[in-house]
């Protein structure tokens, strides 16, 4: 009895399955193209680190550590030098990302305002070395457009009284 009961229950199961999926069907895809297409993230995201520069051109960064103490996961390493001017600068800036934890700790401890999380999310690789990020990596093209989020920061921290750079 119990059998009978059961493939009675699933005859009649298996047409509203059959309707869910004719239902779904006929609306608009929700996947996106994703190579061609790519959704924009939302302004709050924090993706791949990337180092600013002066309008001048030169790094912002002086290499006061401030980033690295900041960092729980401990994946900032850097080494001062200093220039002919005797300007502080990083001779060696690096970001093991797979350590990074994408807190943002990093960019809100800088008093120079250098170190900032981007938009950027595709950075994949097949090598441990490859998710270390050097200096070179990080810096970016002068001369650049200022993003609106490090306007609104920039504005935040001269309301609290945070002293500008530069």
């Amino acid at each position: 009895m119990k059998g009978l009961l059961a493939s009675v229950w699933n005859v009649i199961r298996m047409p509203l399955g059959f309707l869910v999926t004719l239902k779904h069907m006929f609306k608009k895809p929700v996947t996106l193209d994703y190579p061609r297409k790519r959704e924009p993230m939302a302004p709050r995201f924090k993706g791949l680190h990337y180092l600013e520069r002066y309008d001048d051109g030169t790094e912002r960064c002086v290499c006061c550590g401030l980033c690295a103490a900041a960092c729980p996961a401990d994946a900032i390493y850097m080494e001062p030098a200093e220039n002919e001017k005797g300007e502080r600068y990083s001779e060696v800036y690096e970001i093991n990302l797979l350590r990074c934890i994408f807190c943002g700790f990093c960019e809100e401890a800088c008093p120079e305002e250098a170190i900032f999380l981007g938009q950027e999310y595709e950075f994949a690789g097949d090598t441990r070395e490859s998710f270390i990020l050097t200096k070179d990596k990080m810096l970016v093209q002068h001369p650049r457009k200022d993003s609106p989020f490090k306007k609104i920061l920039r504005r935040v921290r001269k309301a609290y009284g945070i002293a500008e750079s530069q």
